[in-house]
Order: C-alpha cells, then structure tokens, then sequence
C-alpha cells in the first residue's frame, strides 16, 4: 500500500527563506511566521498520513454508488469528512465575516497541496465548494452572501460548478439549458450537464449547484449566458433546508481515475435558481471560479506527482535488482538496490527537480494571487493572470509525466493494482481534461495573454528575469549553472515571443500550431526561474551557517540537475513552436 508524508521542510523553505512570507506588506502575511505555519502543516501532514491517505486506495477500488437517487461515497469518506470539517480547513483563507479563518490564499494552497497528495479524489469536495464560494462572494449580493456563504465556509452545505452539457465541452455558447424567469425573481433552470465533479454524495446537507443557463431572448452564443445559485434543497429565509429543488442525478460517470469522487450528469426539471451578477454575464462570474480552479488543477498535478515520486523513491531503495556497473553497493545480499543505477536515478532526479521546482512556482503564483486580491496590486493580477494557463497546463502535463516515470520505476510492480502506482496516473490524467482542456489553455496562452494590455505583464516577466541576473551577475555561486542557462532560455522564450506576436494576426494557424510548445517552453523557463532562486537562497543559507546543511546542498544538486538536464528543452519547443502550422495542417482531413 503506498505511504505519503507532507513535505513540510520543503514547503517552509520556499515560504520563508525563498519567498519570505513573513515580510510581505499584505493584511493576514503578517501572521505567517515560521512557527505560525509548521504548526499549521504539521496538522495537515498529520490529517493527510492518519486520515485521507488511508482511504485513497480503498476509495480509489470501491467507488461512488447511485441508490435509489441518493449517491453514497467510499467507506471512511464521511468520517473524514467530518474530521476535516470539525477543524476548519475550509474556511482557512476566507472571510472571517462569513466565518472564515481570514488566512492568505498563498497558505490555503500549501495546505491544499499536502491534502490532494494524500488523496485527490476526496479534496475534490471541498475544493470544488471553496471555487463556488469565491464565485458567490465576488458576484453574490449581501444577502446571498449571507445566505448561502456561512454553511458552505463550514461545509454543512458543499458546491459544484456546472458547465459541460453533452453537445458541448469548451464551446459554452452551443448550451441548451434554459432558465425561465419567474414573477418572484428567481428563475427555473432546465437542462442537463455532465462531469460535475462532486455532483452529489452523502458529505453534506445540500449541495449548492452554481450553473451555467441561457436566459430565453438575451444574445446569441456565449454572451447569453448567465449562472444560477441552483440548490439541491429549497433554502427558507431563516437557512433552514426544505424540500427537493427538481435536481436530480441521471448517472454516475465510469472514469478511469478519482473514482472516490462523484462525477456526475446531473438533470434540472424546473429547479429553481437565483442569479448570480448580472443577466448574460454568467462567465464573467464563473471565470471567477475556473481561475482558481485552474490553480487548483495545477497543483493537483503537482501533488499527484510528489505522491507517486515519494513511493517510487522507497521503492528504488528497497527493491534488489542486478549490480551496480562500478562496483557492488550491497555485498551482503544477493544484489544491488535499483537506486543505484543511473536510469532510475534519471527518473527520480526528473521528479524530485519537478515536484520542488513546481511548488516554488504554485506557491509564488499564489502570492501574486494574494497581492492582487488583497493589496490591490494589478501587476501582480497581471503577472497570474498571464501564468494561469501555464500553471494549469504545464503543471498538470509535465505532473501526468512525472506519475509514469514513477511507475516506471517500480517495473512490473507499477502496473498491478495491488502496489497502488496506477492510481496516481489514472488520478492525474484527469488534470490535463477538466477546467479547460491543456491544448485550450495553450491557446489561452498565446491568443490572450500574451498580448493582454498590449503585451505589458509578458513584458514584465522577461523583466523580473532580467532584472534578477542582473542584481546576481556578481554571485559566483549561482553564476555559470544557474544563471547562464536561464538567460538563455529567456531569450530563446523571447524569440518565440515574438514570432507570435508578428505571425498571430496574418497566419494564426502558425502560431495556435506551436502553442503547446509555448506553453511548455514557458513553463520550464518559469521553473528555471525558481531553481535559479531557489539556489541563491539555499547558498545564502550555507554561507550564513545552518544546521541542516545537506537540506541546502540537495537543493543546490537537484537544481542543477533541473538546469543541466531538464531546462534545455525549451530548444526542441522553440524550434517546433516556430516550425508553421504546414506540417500540421498539410493533410486532408479524409487523409486521416
């Protein structure tokens, strides 16, 4: 059975020494001292290995089951789900008024991180509330605020989105649900959607469906959409559930992965809804919810990616296998330990540079996320909302990457179900799917933007790199292995900047042929950028003096493996992403 613990050590290297939380000039950072957040990952890493990674397999083999309309989830489910709710966990970054803790979202995505490792499938109920509640509070008016947000903050009630219908996935416009209004003000909200994750289960009172309908008369296409607060149960004035709300499940979806959560079609017959912001503007406040879902998804890429690595990593260790080419590592036993050949450490080292150099990357993005929110700064708005597509679509690919080479090591092993390695594949394969698919966020990406405010906030990016060489140039310790090699993939990023911006309007299909590429490009040249950092800190700690001097020196060698090994692809996904769309399109479609 596999074993997960949270890495708290790495988590508070890169909150404190890398990105030094403690000193930030936001409301709520203040409070994120060293003690403050060791004793708040210590808790989750302690729920995480006690409580939810114990029920990750068997949740994963036994399923949600459909009885008589009602959804039951896994064994040990609500029981941990009670325990999660009792302490808090939900409410950790939201507002205090609404019964939150006020904490920022930058520890709300550490603390996410350790969960979803320990079983994603489960911290998808809660996860998926936390994007409805974001959307209700942004969008909502006082009154929803106060009616729905406090026992969805507790997680008495729990939320979805609902988007996808079967004709349409990523094309919104061509939905068919329809919402009538009523004399009352509310609306009734026919249709029917498909893959809504935590459609419905046995965790909570009510579930709170927020739902994507057209409104009968209003513009054609996208911008006729509006979202709908659509209960499962009628809500009185006074909060308390009543009756059924004509929300029905019609089936659980057979999946290959996160079979612990219930994925659902769900059908409305009449039910009865309440806007959410303006008619006709329901993106604009589910864009709300999917910018953070889609840090979120990211992130799951990444936590499924540190869960599979710290398995394969034991496994390496434990298991005997041939001799070690340079000379016996075991004389005792009858063979070596795979850890001790080069192509299982090339795996390992793939991962264990990854799975660091992505949290330094979620985690900064999430203290961008905090300075706009928070602080007001649209710089940094500007910066996450250019890297959102990167985080989403590079994490969640390269994370899908990093479960296989873990299987991998494990050999045979790795693809029985009995070790548990292929969970954490067929769990983050959904990753690359839901919230936008990745070859959409790669269009995101290079159609949006790049040229969003006339391409100032991609302009800043190659600045913040730029300006860091710079104050660094003198700096002999990260100089040649770090330095250099992001500079130089700045620029090579640059070039394939450029080359969109000149060839996106008179050639489009050459620029969406390489946008994958960009993406991915970016993406490395982003954890580039991390590693780069992350070594500056790790030396200025050795200098300085520590007691933990290996922690320091680790991180020096994985990030020059990430520099050495990994960072030059960004030459292959330039030269594709500048290689025209002819080679792509050249084929008929009957030729396939």
């Amino acid at each position: 059975m596999p074993s997960y613990e949270a890495p708290n050590k790495d988590t508070a290297f890169i909150l404190h020494e890398l990105l030094k939380v403690q000193d930030e000039k936001i409301k709520g950072f203040d409070e994120l001292t060293p003690d403050f957040t060791s004793a708040v990952l210590e808790e989750a890493g302690k729920i995480a290995r006690d409580v939810l990674q114990p029920i990750n397999q068997s949740g994963d083999q036994e399923g949600c089951h459909l009885e008589n309309g009602i959804i039951r989830t896994p064994k040990g489910f609500k029981e941990a789900f009670d325990q999660y709710r009792a302490g808090g966990w939900n409410g950790l970054d939201l507002d205090p008024e609404y019964g939150g803790q006020g904490m920022p979202y930058t520890l709300h995505t550490a603390v996410a991180e350790i969960f979803s490792s320990a079983n994603m499938a489960f911290t998808m109920y809660p996860g998926l509330t936390h994007g409805a509640i974001s959307a209700i509070y942004v969008h909502g008016t006082d009154d929803q605020k106060a009616k729905w947000l406090p026992k969805m903050i507790d997680l008495e009630w729990t939320g979805t989105m609902n988007l996808t219908e079967p004709h349409c996935g990523t094309d919104l416009g061509l939905m068919r649900t329809k919402a009538e209004p009523q004399d009352d003000g509310s609306f009734k909200i026919s249709g029917q959607k498909i893959f809504i994750s935590a459609g419905d289960h046995d965790l909570s009172d009510n579930v709170i469906h927020l739902v994507l309908a057209k409104i009968p008369g209003g513009p054609d296409g996208i911008k006729g959409v509006s979202l709908f607060i659509v209960p499962k149960f009628l809500v009185d004035d006074d909060g308390k559930v009543g009756t059924s709300n004509g929300v029905s499940v019609g089936s659980i979806e057979e999946k290959m992965g996160i079979h612990g959560n219930s994925t659902c079609v769900m059908n409305y017959d009449g039910a009865t809804g309440y806007l959410l912001g303006e008619e006709h503007k329901g993106m604009r406040a589910m864009f709300t919810m999917m910018n953070e879902a889609r840090l979120g998804v990211g992130m799951q890429g990444l936590a499924q990616a540190e869960a599979a690595y710290q398995n394969a990593v034991a496994y390496a260790k434990d298991r005997l296998q041939g001799r070690d080419v340079t000379g016996t590592k075991n004389p005792d036993g009858p063979a070596d330990p795979l850890i001790v050949h080069p192509d299982i450490r090339r795996m390992l080292m793939n991962q264990k540079s990854f799975v660091e150099g992505a949290r330094a990357f979620i985690l900064w993005g999430a203290t961008m996320l905090d300075r706009g929110h928070v602080g007001g700064d649209k710089d940094a708005m500007g910066i996450i909302s250019l890297l959102t597509p990167v985080i989403k679509g590079f994490l969640t690919d390269v994370g899908f990457d990093m479960t296989v080479q873990a299987q991998q090591v494990y050999g045979g092993h790795g693809y029985i179900e009995e070790w548990g390695m292929s969970q954490f594949t067929r769990d983050a394969r959904i990753a690359m799917i839901y919230e936008g698919a990745n070859g959409v966020q790669a269009l995101d990406l290079v159609g949006r933007k790049m040229a969003q405010d006339g391409g100032k906030h991609v302009m800043a990016f190659f600045a913040m790199i730029k300006d860091f060489i710079a104050e660094n140039k003198d700096n002999e310790a990260i100089s040649a292995d770090f330095l250099e090699p992001l500079k130089e993939a700045s620029k090579e990023l640059q070039a394939v900047m450029m080359y969109f911006m000149q060839e996106g309007m008179k050639n489009p299909n050459a620029a969406l042929a390489g946008s994958t590429d960009a993406l991915h490009m970016f993406g490395h040249t982003c954890l580039g950028l991390m590693w780069a950092q992350m070594a500056k800190a790790a030396q200025e700690a050795l200098d300085a003096g520590t007691d933990d001097p290996e922690f320091y020196k680790n991180k020096l060698i994985t990030g020059r493996y990430y520099m050495t090994r990994v960072l030059p692809a960004t030459k292959m996904h330039g030269v594709r992403a500048v290689a025209g769309a002819d080679a792509i399109m050249g084929l008929e479609p009957e030729a396939f």
